[in-house]
């Protein structure tokens, strides 16, 4: 009797669970895979992609290299949860971007879903490695094509954020070319910061000035 009192009396918050976050198995799996993006960003900083085997990157996250291929197909897509982690948070400003409201809006609407993915540790802790990884993309082939991978893989996202802001149940060619717009903005930004800051002065306000002024730049259009 009890325990049928229990379900019901925790019925709400079962179905929080089900709607919020995703089930332990499901949070364990993505803290594996962005713990095997870090040490991978860390030992390719370090040695290079091709020095850097797939045993090296598995015993630095304490797993099997059979596990790690469980996870990804080869060593360079090891990177990619550090590249879909800003795209979330993008995602989710598009979506609570409102009709009417200007680009500043929506960048204040991408700062706190940063700062709610820092304050949940999700992201913050991250973003060195972030840039190390842009800054890798220059000279290690196959770490640019993930990049630019990512990059094609965020467009139709972004597309179909905007499109639901703008109530239309699939992207237009304008919503494409917006979509192009903020997704090259963004990419310009990172990639403008990476390139021309030293590691070791690497400043969260000044990316986050940079992806604004990017942002704002993208909005004027062309002249």
């Amino acid at each position: 009797m009890s325990g049928g009192q229990g379900e019901a009396g925790g019925g709400v918050s079962g179905r929080t669970r089900q709607v919020g976050r995703p089930p332990l198995t499901e949070r364990h799996k993505a803290e594996i895979r962005r713990e095997i993006a870090r040490q991978a960003v860390r030992l390719f900083t370090a040695k290079g992609v091709a020095a850097t085997s797939a045993e090296e990157i598995a015993a630095a996250v304490g797993i099997s290299v059979r596990s790690l291929w469980r996870h990804f197909p080869n060593k360079e897509r090891c990177v990619l949860p550090l590249l879909t982690e800003p795209l979330a948070v993008t995602a989710k400003a598009l979506r609570d971007w409102r009709r009417g409201d200007d680009v500043a809006a929506f960048y204040e609407a991408m700062e706190q879903g940063t700062a709610d993915a820092i304050a949940a540790d999700e992201m913050g802790a991250d973003i060195p490695a972030i840039l190390d990884l842009v800054r890798l993309t220059r000279t290690e082939p196959g770490l640019r094509l993930v990049w630019l991978h990512s990059q094609d893989d965020s467009e139709p996202i972004i597309a179909d954020a905007l499109a639901r802001r703008a109530g239309l149940p699939a992207p237009d060619l304008t919503i494409r070319v917006h979509a192009a717009t903020i997704n090259g903005a963004l990419r310009a930004a990172m990639e403008h910061y990476a390139f021309t800051t030293d590691p070791a002065d690497s400043d969260p306000v000044a990316l986050r000035d940079t992806v604004r002024n990017a942002l704002v730049i993208a909005a004027r259009g062309l002249a």
